[in-house]
């Protein structure tokens, strides 16, 4: 007997998940060996259980499901299968080619196509991985076009949420971003590009290749050579500036 494609279902709402499992009830092939209400649980299960497939809510309190994707390793992301209330939602899901989306109410002759869909990535490992890097992709770019007021941030087996107006920069770390605040640092997977492109512009600034402030955090500039100046920040964190970062900055704050 082939093995069941492991499934786990992600969604806040008890009717949305027990509809999942009804439609899903006729898929012999497929197994349910998780459901979890919330983003925070949806990581346990996935690192614990490695389903084959997941279908995730995007819209849940707590952390939405963009965010809790952006919690797993790479080699951890599943297959997925998107729920979504949303039009905007579904449609950058579809522009990055992952696995599919559903919009709620969820029909049972959509949900049976998603179903074959993800059948077939499964059986072949070349569009599987094309799935996977949809997903990717459409975390890196992000999948709503709207300003980040939060940061989730995976730290050993803890989870923080960081709200942007506790940010006092970002500092570029290879792949990853270190995340300053008052009194912390974390490390999270990301670019500093897309968070240039992410965060209100009102209010962060990139004013070099390696940093991003946030302009209420500035106390003063001191000059640190010729074409090069210094930030200082509330908590006391100095912050590079360069030439061009210092004359975006003189627009940005008016001096």
């Amino acid at each position: 007997m082939e093995d069941k494609i492991k499934v786990i279902i992600i969604d806040d709402e008890a009717p949305a998940r027990r509809l999942i499992a009804n439609y899903l009830a006729s898929s012999k092939d497929m197994e349910i060996i998780g459901e979890c209400m919330d983003g925070f649980e949806g990581v346990k299960k996935i690192n614990e259980l490695k389903p084959d497939l997941i279908f995730l809510d995007i819209q849940m309190p707590k952390i939405n499901g963009v965010e809790m994707l952006e919690l797993l390793d790479a080699e951890s992301l599943p297959l997925t299968i998107f729920t979504t209330a949303y039009d905007e939602y579904a449609v950058k899901s579809f522009e990055y080619n992952t696995c599919d989306y559903l919009l709620k109410p969820i029909n049972e002759a959509r949900f049976e196509k998603a179903i074959n869909k993800a059948r077939a990535q499964l059986q072949s490992p070349h569009i599987s991985a094309a799935g996977k890097q949809g997903i990717r992709t459409l975390l890196e770019e992000g999948i709503s076009d709207n300003h980040l007021d939060r940061l989730v941030i995976r730290s050993g087996n803890h989870i923080q949420v960081v709200h942007c107006n506790d940010l006092i920069c970002l500092e570029a770390n290879d792949d990853y971003v270190i995340v300053h605040t008052a009194k912390d640092q974390w490390l999270k997977k990301q670019t500093l590009k897309y968070y240039e492109k992410k965060l209100s512009p009102q209010n962060f600034l990139r004013v070099h290749r390696s940093f991003i402030i946030n302009l209420s955090e500035v106390t003063r500039i001191e000059p640190y050579s010729k074409d090069a100046w210094i930030a200082i920040m509330k908590n006391g964190l100095k912050v590079a500036v360069s030439k061009a970062g210092y004359a975006r900055l003189k627009e940005a704050m008016n001096f």
